[in-house]
């Protein structure tokens, strides 16, 4: 029976396997040479004094960093959780870079878009003080608000002499690892004011390299910062990444403003039966359509919706190959003057769609359909305008207290891109990012799933103790007011629920070398699970170990007084119980033919069995029945 591993993904171990495969000719005793690397990769030698590179104090820690698995696991939390067995997005509590080091076995390559609004470096912000040594153990000291010698962590002043080092290498291992998760046409945008967002674009660079810089958006607000004194600075910035840009295949669409009010009324009017020149005048009630309504074009309607016609000409040396012929009259129709806009391709392609509007007869010049619903969306601007208040104005509203919230509309408005795919958010602060997807979800009927992470940094408010506190009371209010100003609205399948899990150390004890008390540490290690965690704590752990989603459906089980856990319709079994005895076993191994299921992974507690002759047989019985993946915590 073997033993599960209690690290997380070792990103570096499975790097240099991969370099192995590529390069076997570069190792030597285990080892690379980096000469013999650097030749294989067609490099000659330079000077690195002069070789452009983006470096500051403590980088190469800060690789180390991103680079060392985590031994630590989330608990779940049911009671600060909302619709526990039915949710698929999650809220963790936690240092990111530990929470984002966990995840890289479950969620690597499934997230298709991560929105990330990071401490600014203002000389304010509040800046992870990473522990290279001991993360879980640092990760306890900051959501304590002190360091291992009980000084507190609050701010980076601009006095620091690391001031923009310390920033930087905060973000480097984070983004490093964010990366990880993103599907192959995945993005991260990340919300940036002027003090670091030369250094963010180098890093990104890096990281993402630059062939997959994809846009830097400015983003203006309503207000202005009124305490500037050269420049009143009204807007922040918001960069852009891809995983691999040749990935993204599909042309980004966002909703244009005003659309549905103009659209729904538009289809009122087919539906009423009016004549083409009465939806035109009732129409005109409207306010102009962008790129859309002309007072010059007639509206017209068919099957297929609102359309006006197009100019179909084209320049002087336009094509004047194609024929068209008129669908009653059967004869050529007149040209445009210099010829049609369109290739030869193009114009049969509408013409097989019926996209071309014809006269009575021949004479008139066929004209191109322009429908309305296919102006109903544009690309996103690289300039976007947004109220920056309306989150702070929601949580006021709601006697919620957070100062400087996300706009809600922004996030709605890159979330618009991806209308099924799970949304990651590292530095959630209120949550505006989940509020968001969940407003959207049941604007346009999208399946968005969010996973929230934060620091649950203190606050000086007595109600809600730290941020993370503010954050999941916001998601469960927000999620109940979409549904009540939607009570008309079949909202049934609109996910406002979340689980909430927390980082914590490891469920699994480590070994106590304790020399002094010899007897002491090992009897305490024949019992390796912690006395203060639950069965439920180290399925947890387990899931996170094997790689699975962590919203998995799970069923429990009542097998000769032992709970067992059914993980994805048999996917995974676990009995955690202790004492468990043959006939427990056994009905562990029908579970398979059960649920049919082609591959079944059974774990248990090292200590769970009731001798070593049933921990022996248990192997033996699990095989005959097909399972032969047994393994012990």
């Amino acid at each position: 029976m073997q033993q599960l591993n209690g690290t997380s993904k070792d990103i570096l171990a499975e790097n240099i396997e991969k370099l192995k495969e590529l390069f076997p000719e570069v190792f030597s005793e285990g080892k690379i040479d980096f000469k013999k690397l650097e030749e294989e990769l067609g490099t000659f030698t330079c000077n690195d004094a002069e070789r452009y590179n983006f470096t500051w104090a403590g980088k190469s820690e800060a690789k180390k960093i991103a680079q060392t698995p985590s031994t630590g696991t989330l608990r779940p939390c049911r009671e600060e959780s909302k619709k526990w067995d039915t949710t698929q997005n999650l809220y963790i509590e936690g240092d990111n870079l530990e929470v984002l080091k966990l995840l890289q076995k479950s969620y690597y390559k499934q997230v298709k878009m991560i929105y990330i609004d990071p401490p600014y470096n203002t000389g304010k912000d509040f800046v992870y003080k990473d522990n290279f040594h001991d993360n879980i153990k640092n990760y306890l000291e900051i959501t304590g608000q002190v360091d291992s010698e009980g000084n507190k962590l609050s701010t980076n002043s601009d006095t620091n002499g690391r001031y923009h080092s310390d920033w930087l290498s905060m973000m480097y291992p984070r983004l490093k690892l964010a990366r990880n998760l993103l599907k192959d046409d995945g993005v991260i945008f990340i919300s940036i004011d002027d003090n670091e967002v030369a250094n963010l674009r180098k890093v990104c660079d890096e990281i993402f390299g630059e062939d997959n810089f994809v846009a830097e958006i400015s983003v203006a607000s309503n207000s202005s910062k009124n305490n500037a004194k050269l420049f009143s600075i009204s807007h922040e910035y918001m960069l852009c990444y891809a995983k691999s840009k040749i990935c993204i295949n599909e042309e980004w669409k966002v909703k244009k403003n005003n659309v549905d009010e103009y659209y729904s009324r538009a289809m009122q009017l087919v539906k009423r039966g009016l004549t083409e020149e009465e939806i035109h005048n009732e129409l005109l009630e409207l306010v102009k359509y962008p790129r859309f309504y002309d007072l010059d074009h007639y509206t017209f309607a068919d099957e297929n919706g609102i359309y006006q016609t197009d100019n179909p000409g084209g320049v002087s040396n336009g094509n004047m190959i194609t024929e068209i012929y008129h669908p009653v009259t059967n004869k050529k129709c007149t040209k445009p003057n210099g010829g049609w806009r369109y290739k030869d391709e193009e114009i049969q392609r509408m013409l097989n769609e019926g996209l071309f509007s014809f006269g009575e007869d021949e004479t008139g010049i066929p004209r191109p359909k322009r429908y309305l619903k296919d102006y109903m969306s544009q690309l996103p601007k690289s300039t976007m305008f947004f109220d920056s208040q309306s989150s702070t104005k929601w949580l006021k509203s709601n006697k919620i207290p957070f100062d400087f919230a996300k706009s809600i509309e922004l996030i709605k408005h890159i979330l618009s891109i991806f209308p099924n795919d799970v949304v990651l958010d590292f530095f959630s602060g209120s949550a505006t990012t989940a509020h968001a997807v969940m407003q959207l979800n049941s604007e346009d009927e999208g399946n968005r799933k969010f996973i929230m992470v934060q620091l649950p940094e203190t606050t000086d408010n007595k109600e809600y103790s730290t941020i993370c506190e503010i954050g999941k009371e916001r998601i469960r209010r927000a999620g109940e007011k979409i549904i009540a100003e939607n009570c008309n609205k079949d909202l049934s399948n609109l996910d406002i629920g979340f689980k909430v899990l927390k980082l914590d150390s490891s469920n699994i004890k480590a070994w106590d070398s304790n020399f002094k008390n010899v007897e002491g540490s090992l009897l305490d290690a024949v019992e390796n699970i912690k006395s203060d965690r639950s069965s439920e704590d180290l399925l947890y752990e387990i899931l996170l170990k094997y790689g699975l989603d962590l919203t998995l459906p799970i069923e429990e089980k009542e097998m000769n007084d032992k709970k067992v856990f059914i993980i994805g319709y048999g996917a995974l079994v676990a009995c955690l119980d202790n004492d468990i005895t043959i006939p427990t076993v056994e009905a562990i191994a029908k579970l398979k033919e059960h649920y049919q299921s082609e591959i079944m992974r059974v774990v248990f507690k090292d200590a769970s069995f009731k001798d070593a002759v049933v921990k022996t047989n248990a192997y033996q019985i699990l095989k005959q029945f097909g399972i032969d993946e047994v393994v012990s915590v």
